[in-house]
């Protein structure tokens, strides 16, 4: 026991390698070595597990427990204030014990979430304009960074009775406004990359963009799906990156509505001063006119912000809200029917896909059933024209359900690679039953029954706990590995 106690005090180091640093390219290989590291420390954890249950009910003992370690999510993050909830769930909660059968439970969750971060390196390693885009970006400043220095830019006093340096600075401000733009047209990227991609590969290359120099870190899949990523110590959920995008393109349309006001008032002063004659003096003394990026701008101003905020993003963010469909003294138009009807009708087919779900494991049908719900939620919601009464709680809607859609199908995957495991394991017992039959029993047979047994096995071992086959795997295993220690004694 003591030993499984000082094992269980490294698990806050063991799990917090269990993440993938995405940013220079050529580190990925390292961090797969200490992922696989991780996983084998993890393994060796289980089997003392298993051996004090073992001994445990040999005594006929209750199931023994293990006060939780108390620095887990401190030492992950400094304060746990901090900590994401759902990065606090990688953890677990560290005011309780837990007992050894949950912690099992735990380690395969943990164990099964290195199997797809490797999944991940690796093809992302195989993906050679991807690694090319990668460490593009990371020679690159965050998109935060980048607006950051832009705002700054336009902090400035403008001089208006110095013809040169109002020169100067109309320029600056002219470099700041096309720099705005080319910021605009990547936050567009970022967007749609993020949030129409139906690969992860160009998922993190989106995300990747964003982040640029800062790099980002892919953390933890949480129990609703949502990839969870680390950047500069902030934790984010990609929906999170979404409205991050919006909110930045908002500041960059007030950025740029300053920038132009800037510039106006620089143009006049400039034309005053070459209406003056050239005999009078200069005045020494200087108006200085402070603007800062959270001024509000009046009077016509606003009415560009407004076209300009309908061009942009809007106020798009993922976030559930109630739905009003109708508004007092107003009739809903003609065309607005056959819009309302689809919303309705995706609500209902996202809630019955949710639903479906709750409380996994399930049997590959039902994520099927759940996915294709999904699915045809997002078609109704793509069929939805713009400008009708419900297109803006469409958008937001087709954004969290296209996210939904993704991670929902990875866990497709995921149970169809157990199930065909479950197969292929019972194939191979089948034909070692047939070798084991042969009436020569040479030991030639004998190998190729042992062999069969042992792959059959080593399939059966590889299904995570996650999935609906796993009771199944695990009692077929108890068989199998009994099985291949008859066999390999016959074989001494």
């Amino acid at each position: 026991m003591a030993n499984l106690e000082i094992l269980v005090s490294e698990l806050p180091t063991l799990i917090q390698s269990l993440k993938l640093i995405i940013g220079d390219s050529n580190e990925i290989m390292e961090q797969i070595i200490l992922i696989n590291n991780a996983q084998e420390q993890l393994r060796n954890i289980k089997k003392l597990i298993a051996q004090e249950l073992k001994f445990e009910r040999i005594n006929n003992s209750a199931i023994a427990t293990l006060p939780r370690i108390g620095t887990v999510a401190s030492l992950f993050i400094p304060s746990v204030g901090l900590v994401d909830p759902a990065i606090a769930e990688k953890f677990g909660n560290s005011k309780t014990k837990i007992s050894l059968t949950d912690l099992q439970s735990k380690i395969d969750g943990w164990i099964e979430w290195g199997y797809f971060l490797q999944a991940i390196a690796t093809d992302i390693l195989s993906d050679v304009q991807l690694v090319n885009q990668l460490n593009s970006d990371i020679n690159h400043l965050s998109l935060c960074a980048n607006f950051q220095v832009i705002d700054e830019s336009l902090k400035i006093n403008l001089y208006l009775e110095n013809y040169h340096l109002l020169e100067h600075q109309i320029q600056n401000i002219t470099n700041s406004k096309n720099d705005l733009l080319q910021l605009q047209q990547k936050l567009n990227y970022i967007f749609n990359t993020i949030k129409n991609s139906r690969s992860l590969l160009n998922i993190l290359l989106g995300v990747s963009a964003f982040c640029g120099k800062s790099g980002f870190v892919l953390e933890w899949l949480d129990d609703d799906h949502e990839l969870i990523i680390s950047s500069d110590g902030k934790f984010q959920e990609l929906t999170d990156i979404l409205n991050d995008c919006d909110f930045f393109q908002e500041q960059i349309v007030a950025l740029i509505i300053q920038g132009d006001t800037l510039r106006e008032q620089a143009e006049q002063a400039l034309k005053k001063i070459e209406q003056e004659s050239s005999k009078e003096a200069i005045n020494s003394q200087h108006v200085e006119i402070v603007l800062s990026s959270t001024q509000k701008i009046v009077g016509s101003a606003l009415l560009i912000a407004s076209s300009l905020l309908i061009l942009g993003f809007g106020s798009w963010k993922i976030q559930e809200q109630n739905l009003s469909l109708t508004q007092e003294g107003s009739a809903i138009a003609p065309d607005d029917g056959g819009a309302i009807a689809n919303f309705k009708s995706a609500q209902k087919l996202g809630m019955e896909a949710a639903s479906l779900v709750q409380n996994p494991p399930h049997p590959l049908k039902v994520w099927q059933q759940a996915k294709n719900k999904w699915r045809q939620a997002i078609n109704l919601l793509d069929s939805i024209p713009n400008e009708t009464s419900v297109s803006d709680q469409a958008n937001k809607k087709l954004a969290y359900y296209q996210i939904n859609y993704k991670f929902i199908s990875q866990r497709v995957l995921i149970e169809k690679k157990a199930l065909a495991n479950l197969e292929s394991a019972q194939k191979l017992a089948i034909e070692a039953n047939f070798f084991e039959q042969d009436s020569s029993h040479s030991l030639l047979i004998r190998q190729q029954a042992q062999d069969k047994w042992q792959q059959a096995i080593n399939l059966l071992e590889a299904i995570p706990k996650s999935t609906s086959v796993s009771i199944q795997a695990k009692e077929t295993l108890t068989i199998y590995k009994t099985n291949y220690a008859a066999i390999s004694q016959i074989s001494r």
